[in-house]
């Protein structure tokens, strides 16, 4: 299949390179692309000629978009928008990652994909604005919902905390639940869904549901690191956008799909920064025979 994937400079799209190999992918992304430009999109897919599209690109800085809506709804609402037309006119699927900010957090269950949408943030609202779109513009749609996603590269919460482990202890939120999600497995099940041409809306992040805190303490754990981890209450380090208190993802949908459990993705990301450690490890000198 050819892909066009939108994004391709963000932690996501790496992990989708690697999880559809078998697949002609062809990667676009700022400057060069700007999915807010209308005509742009429509010329890039009419000159690209994918059989699908895959938008991984996003609006993702979740404090900074309460200062600045218009450029989250931009990116968020907007550009989805327009690949949805741009796709649409071309007769193909389109494939949209949103999120679970989407949600205000109030449930005392997980969430699944048939849950109404009441999201608290600029963030949350424009990812949901997207989402509007995507499903009203292209019949051919599916709308991925994910959550806390981190992977062995880019700028994520899971590589924060590993670099904070050099200081004399670490403070982490513990009451803010939800799905922690490692890239390369949600790749994966992306991968998967594609074949099934079951369009519609999809809530894939890691099994189960955790605390910021908790996920640390697995993280450290992991990757024997010993430096205290103390909770502190969201109250203790407030932030200009509000965050859903509780947004474990499950999923309703079939055939069913289900990344493996949250703690596995801990253990997957440790066994890959313990191998990049290892390979960039200068070699040890060889003893000289005789001595």
């Amino acid at each position: 299949m050819k892909i066009l994937l939108v994004g391709s400079g963000g932690q996501l799209a790496r992990a989708l390179l690697e999880a559809l190999a078998q697949h002609e992918v062809q990667g676009v992304d700022l400057p060069e692309f700007d999915v807010t430009d209308l005509a742009q999109t429509r010329d890039t897919v009419a000159r690209s000629r994918p059989e699908l599209l895959l938008n991984a690109s996003a609006y993702t800085a979740v404090d900074a978009a309460e200062r600045d809506t218009d450029g989250a709804f931009r990116v968020n609402a907007l550009g989805p928008r327009n690949l949805a037309l741009a796709t649409a006119e071309a007769g193909i699927p389109l494939l949209h990652v949103s999120t679970d900010y989407v949600f205000d957090g109030e449930s005392a269950r997980p969430y699944h994909e048939f849950d109404a949408p009441n999201p608290r943030s600029v963030y949350g609202r424009s990812k949901l604005a997207g989402e509007e779109a995507v499903r009203s513009l292209n019949p051919l749609h599916y709308v991925v919902r994910t959550a806390w996603l981190y992977a062995p590269w880019g700028k994520n919460f899971a590589l924060t905390m590993r670099e904070l482990a050099a200081r004399p202890e670490v403070r982490v939120v513990s009451d803010q639940y939800g799905s922690p999600t490692y890239a390369p497995h949600l790749a994966q099940a992306m991968a998967r869904l594609l074949e099934t041409r079951s369009f519609g809306t999809w809530h894939l992040a890691g099994s189960g549901g955790t605390s910021w805190y908790e996920l640390t303490r697995a993280l450290y754990q992991e990757l024997g690191i010993e430096t205290p981890v103390h909770p502190i209450a969201t109250a203790d380090f407030p932030r200009d956008a509000p965050r859903p208190r509780y947004a474990v993802l499950t999923s309703l949908q079939t055939p069913p799909l289900r990344l493996p459990p949250w703690r596995e993705g801990v253990r997957a990301l440790a066994e890959r920064l313990r191998a990049a450690a290892s390979a960039a490890a200068p070699p040890r000198s060889a003893t000289p025979a005789g001595r």
